[in-house]
């Protein structure tokens, strides 16, 4: 490091990447900017047209300037923004200052600290990695949708599926660009507000900006300066970058490399954007029932989807699965929000809150953040890889952007060169992959490498709603993810199906033959103890549905023969293992409620023996509650149920294993008969009935 001695002063070059200014307002016609700093002055090029390209002409500058060594005496940097009007008029139209220079401080011979994704990086990460791997490929391959790798994330084992930890979903309980280990997503430029110059702000009040300017890269992070306060979207920015280094004294030596020599190309790109909008969750009450119906309107540029009448009802935890598709050129079009409103009878609609996107530094991040990667490259399936590059296209230009040489692959393709490291497939992968439509070794090597380069994983981020009407204060949270696809690299792979999960019709029929020693609760005319014996059954939340036998009379011995066969319709979600109403049942919870309340309840079959009485209520017997999922096994004999209470009875068959399941699924066994007990509480306790 360079030591800055007491009351010297150095010679130093801060190269300044401008990059370009966004939001400002229509007025604007020719903007360009000056970059003040220790009596010198930098001008940039003017914008000549600010609708059509906002970014400089040139980019990259360099100011020469004779700062003091200790820090507290440096003088701040200011911007100005200045616009061109008729007669040589130049109106100063956002200004802003940055105070500290210490971030911008780099080595004078390298780049800063070593990027993400370096051959350090990479050394570091392999092992690991490849511990990983080992554990997903002895996983059985079962074919899971996307929400099971959601609930396995979500560490919900009941609705996940087994395999789907294969292919893992990170979800991040914030905003991408607020991920520590992702520097706010501006590693390559930085964003800093523009303010009204002149302006005297409101005590206790945020000064509201009037523009953004974005400078380039910086080596230690996110300045303060260019964070957004919460509530205010800025309208106007600047973008860019500085670096500082100091020159050597002796005359002779020659200056050191200038940074900021591989820059992306500053034309606005044309761009398809798909928004994946999961679900959101701790939303406010927006209706009297203390509910909410959200819907969700996407909008960029000038461009909005979304339907009102798509919305959820009653509910402050929708579960939405919708994927929006709109193309829009950056930076022209940077701002996507995704906004839900609370749809209502008769219109306008309530905002329930709002969040913004900037698209342009998900494009512009070196950490890849337009695109997650998922874990495994598949060719083929629900994990199909959907961006535009091949893994191995995907290495090369991360290695063009990192000053790296072209990766060198084996031609096996199981063994790779970049840079200084050779990494081989037997790293990462200890035996062939099990899956199904898995690619080529050269493939799945590319994507291993990058996943050890810590960039954006295939992720859920879980985004803060805020609301105009009142800034600063939390409208719930939104779970989505955004995908960036530049029309110039060509067309993209398929769309991630985040459907919910549709629930499947099932028909339960249950015969009920006999009944055998049930408790006789009357005394007929001779002085003997009876009981008119039925049945009645019904699935657990479908009470409507509620069936019954004929009457058995005058059993003497507590036996009753019915024949008699329940019918239940339903509707069943086997990956949750949860049955809903059936839409001719579906309830409105009040007689004003717009929209039905469907319930979802685990699928229990509930029988109860009753004793039939004429002139008085009829007395109950008996219950018994069988799970369809987790089905007790039957008795083969009526005197083994009271056996059953205690343990599961020993069938006659042998098991595989010498184990014996005490209970089984009928969606998978499909049919079961025998004897099962009915009981009754008395006394705080359970007995045979």
């Amino acid at each position: 490091k360079v030591r800055w001695g007491r009351g010297n002063n150095c010679w130093v070059p801060p190269q300044v990447l401008a990059w370009g200014l966004r939001g400002l307002r229509s007025s604007v016609r020719a903007p360009s900017l000056e970059v003040q700093c220790g009596g010198r002055t930098l001008k940039t090029p003017t914008i000549t047209d600010l609708t059509a390209n906002p970014n400089f002409p040139i980019n990259a500058f360099l100011l020469v300037l004779l700062l003091p060594a200790e820090e507290e005496y440096v003088p701040p940097i200011r911007l100005r923004v200045l616009d061109m009007r008729d007669f040589g008029y130049r109106p100063e139209v956002g200004q802003a200052c940055v105070r500290s220079l210490r971030q911008y401080c780099c080595q004078p011979h390298s780049p800063g600290p070593p990027l993400p994704g370096s051959s350090t990086a990479l050394a570091s990460s392999a092992p690991h990695q490849a511990a990983e791997e080992e554990e997903e490929e002895e996983e059985e391959e079962e074919d899971d949708d996307w929400w099971s790798r959601f609930y396995a994330a979500m560490g919900d084992k009941a609705k996940s599926r087994r395999g789907s930890n294969r292919d893992r979903l990170k979800i991040y309980s914030c905003e991408l660009e607020a991920v520590p280990e992702f520097k706010g997503l501006q590693d390559f430029c930085q964003t800093f507000p523009l303010y009204q110059p002149g302006g005297h702000p409101v005590a206790g009040e945020y000064p509201v900006p009037v523009g953004e300017f974005k400078v380039g890269e910086s080596p230690r992070g996110t300045p303060e300066l260019g964070q957004r306060h919460p509530g205010v979207h800025g309208r106007a920015v600047s973008q860019g970058l500085f670096r500082i280094y100091p020159l050597p004294e002796d005359p002779g030596v020659p200056p050191p490399p200038r940074h900021f020599q591989q820059l992306p190309p500053s034309q606005p790109q044309k761009c398809l954007v798909r928004v994946y909008v999961v679900r959101a969750f701790d939303l406010p009450p927006r209706d009297r029932n203390g509910l909410c119906d959200p819907y969700i309107r996407v909008s960029l540029g000038t461009k909005m989807l979304g339907q009102r009448d798509q919305y959820v009802p009653n509910t402050l935890e929708p579960v939405f699965g919708r994927v929006f598709e709109v193309m829009g050129t950056i930076p022209l079009e940077k701002d996507l929000r995704v906004t839900l409103l609370d749809y209502d009878l008769l219109p306008p609609d309530q905002e329930i809150g709002t969040t913004t996107i900037d698209l342009e530094n998900r494009l512009l991040s070196r950490f890849r953040a337009h695109c997650g990667l998922p874990s495994l490259y598949c060719t083929t399936g629900p994990g199909c890889w959907r961006d535009q590059l091949s893994p191995s296209q995907t290495l090369e230009h991360f290695a063009c952007v990192r000053g790296l040489p072209a990766p060198e692959f084996s031609a096996d393709g199981t063994s790779v060169t970049l840079g200084d490291h050779s990494f081989h497939l037997s790293h990462f992968e200890s035996s062939p992959p099990r899956h199904r439509h898995h690619g080529t070794p050269r493939e799945r090597l590319a994507l291993h490498v990058l996943r050890a380069c810590h960039l954006v994983p295939q992720h859920l981020e879980t985004r803060t709603l805020y609301n105009s009407t009142q800034p600063g204060l939390e409208q719930g949270k939104v779970q989505m993810w955004v995908d960036v696809f530049p029309v110039s690299l060509g067309p993209p792979g398929p769309t991630v199906d985040i459907t919910p999960r549709k629930p499947h019709r099932y028909e339960l029929r249950c015969v009920v033959w006999n009944t055998r020693d049930v408790d006789l609760g009357d005394i007929n005319l001779t002085g003997q103890r009876m009981s008119d014996i039925y049945v009645t059954g019904w699935l657990e939340g479908l009470e409507e549905q509620r069936q019954r036998t004929d009457v058995h009379y005058r059993s003497l011995q507590g036996d009753g023969a019915f024949n008699w066969r329940f019918v239940f319709s339903f509707d069943y979600l086997a990956a949750e293992q949860l049955c809903r109403d059936t839409p001719p049942l579906s309830r409105q919870e009040h007689f004003w409620s717009l929209d039905e309340t469907v319930l979802r309840v685990p699928p229990k079959l509930i029988l109860q023996v009753w004793d039939n009485d004429k002139f008085s209520a009829d007395d109950f017997l008996g219950v018994l509650e069988l799970e369809l999922t987790r089905l007790l096994r039957p008795a083969q004999h009526p005197q083994h149920c009271a056996a059953m209470l205690q343990r599961p009875p020993q069938p006659p068959w042998s098991w595989r294993g010498g184990q014996v399941p005490s209970r089984v699924s009928l969606f998978r066994q499909k049919r079961v008969r025998g004897w099962w007990p009915c009981t009754v509480e008395e006394g705080g306790k359970r007995r045979l009935s």
